[in-house]
């Protein structure tokens, strides 16, 4: 992989860091439910899935 490909992994960890710091957790932290879950709940896994394919479009597009 080249650098600027390793760069947007780097990217990604430093918006997963912000995503997960406890005052944005805090914000979904309620008792309401969207689609049978708590909110924080499907803010969490959410953001693990987007993040998950997203590094798996990067890796696949660009493993040389």
């Amino acid at each position: 992989m080249k650098k600027r490909h390793i760069q947007k992994f780097v990217l990604i960890s430093i918006v997963l860091w912000v995503c997960f710091n406890i005052p944005i957790l805090l914000l979904f932290n309620s008792s309401d439910l969207f689609l049978g879950l708590p909110i924080i709940y499907f803010y969490v896994f959410s953001i693990w899935f987007i993040s998950a394919i997203v590094s798996l479009i990067i890796f696949k597009k660009f493993n040389e």
